[in-house]
């Protein structure tokens, strides 16, 4: 099985965090944390610095690893680093995703999040 190694961002803002809907392909309309595949020669932070440019045309300045999630799809197997991130400038503008939010502990479980971030997010609601 085909192993993707991807990064996301978990934009923290006082207690809310930014998640994003997407907006194209198989898990269309899913939410999930904004980020995307690690390129050759990057380190994580640094495809996650680039990822949120591309994706929300905003500078981050990535923090803490949270955790690194395995999860198994159908057709492949997704590693997945987390890290928190704050906004150092840009106003997080939705370039790929369908919708975005921020969310409170409290509202968290209130969007369909994709299979391998729901892991994560009992873990960021325990942080909030």
């Amino acid at each position: 099985m085909k192993t993707l190694h991807v990064v996301c961002a978990v934009i923290r803002k006082g207690n809310k965090i930014f998640a994003t809907q997407r907006g194209y392909g198989e898990f269309k309309d899913g939410w999930e944390f904004p980020g995307g595949k690690i390129e050759p020669g990057e380190t994580p932070q640094q495809a996650l610095a680039r990822e949120i440019r591309e994706e929300l045309d905003t500078e981050i300045k990535v923090g803490d690893l949270i955790d690194t999630v395995e999860y198994d799809y159908p057709n492949f197997h997704l590693s997945m680093q987390c890290f928190w991130c704050e906004v150092v400038s840009g106003k997080l503008t939705l370039l790929e995703a369908e919708d975005a939010r921020w969310l409170t502990k409290e509202s968290i479980g209130s969007v369909e999040w994709l299979p391998a971030d729901k892991e994560l997010v009992e873990k960021i609601a325990e942080e909030l």
